[in-house]
Order: C-alpha cells, then structure tokens, then sequence
C-alpha cells in the first residue's frame, strides 16, 4: 500500500541510520524480518488491534514471540507501538531491506513467469537483467500463471513486462484507442 509506504518510509530511514552507528546492520535485518512474519499471522494482528491491550503489552508480545534481545530494536517496536503503527512493521522492513541492498550496490528483484523457470533459464535471466540495470540483483522467482507465457520484472519501482499478458493488454489498449 502506498499509504504504509509513505508512513514506513521516515521509520526505515531512522531505524536505519541508527544500525549503521551501531555496526548492527545484519542482525536488525534479521529481527525485522522475524516481526513481520509474525505480523502477517491473523491472531497477533487481532492483538495489535485490540484497544484495551496497552502498546507496552502489545510491544512486548511482538518481542517475546521473536525472542528480540536487542534494547535499541526493541524500543524501535515500542515506539511504534505507542504512535499505533505496528501495522506498518512489514513495510518497514521491506524498505530497511531495500537500504541494506542499496549500502551493498544491490537492488531487489522478483520474476514473475508463468511457470516455475529452470536453472538455467533464471541464471541467464539474471545475468541479462544485471547488465540492464546496472547492478548486482537479489533474485526472488513467483508463479503467475494469468502471464501465460514470458516474464514480467520488478526492479525496485522499475516494470519489466515481457510476458503474453501485457503483450495482450498492449494489443487491447491500441486496438481500442
């Protein structure tokens, strides 16, 4: 959603600037990735709604199932908890990743196919779209069988559609204009 971006955004970037003084860059991705996981299970997003629950039980609840030790990322969830934002914790986290990825010269990728791709498709893909953009990739793959046939490419806020449905589409929209 582009409103949980829009809010996530400043938390990232904060959350973000703080690892890098304090050299936990890796592990903080880690326990974000571990919050939002358990953020996207029905009961714990039931909790994080419940009113009557204090934001310090609902903090604490987040951090006990993920076993977070780390003080500064736990006030992170606490704060968060207190400006009722908990619900945004997975984008956070998708844009904390995208920040690590950034520092390294490496930007985040998924192929959507119509079928699951081999191995020596999806290498020769990768190193196709690496010179493309200029950068090294992180590659994840996706099922979409409405694609028919090709490939359709996210590259950040980049679209890549090489696949038979956005041909398709592009045929319908100049037939019909």
């Amino acid at each position: 959603m582009a409103e949980f971006a829009t809010i996530a955004r400043p938390y990232a970037k904060a959350l973000f600037g703080l690892a890098q003084e304090k050299k936990q860059i890796e592990s903080w991705l880690d326990g974000l990735r571990q919050l939002a996981a358990v953020l996207q299970d029905p009961k714990i997003m039931s909790l994080v709604g419940q009113p009557e629950t204090t934001s310090s039980d609902k903090a604490k609840a987040l951090t006990d199932l993920v076993g977070l030790n780390d003080v500064s990322l736990t006030n992170f969830v606490s704060v968060l908890s207190e400006q009722k934002r908990l619900n945004v914790l997975p984008e956070v986290y998708a844009q904390y990743q995208d920040l690590v990825l950034a520092l390294n010269n490496t930007k985040s990728a998924v192929i959507y196919s119509a079928y699951e791709l081999t191995h020596a498709q999806l290498t020769d893909l990768t190193t196709t779209l690496k010179t493309r953009f200029n950068t090294d990739l992180q590659v994840a793959t996706k099922i979409d069988p409405e694609l028919i046939g090709g490939v359709k490419v996210e590259v950040g806020d980049q679209v890549l559609d090489l696949s038979v449905q956005g041909k398709l589409n592009a045929l319908y929209a100049t037939m019909t204009n």
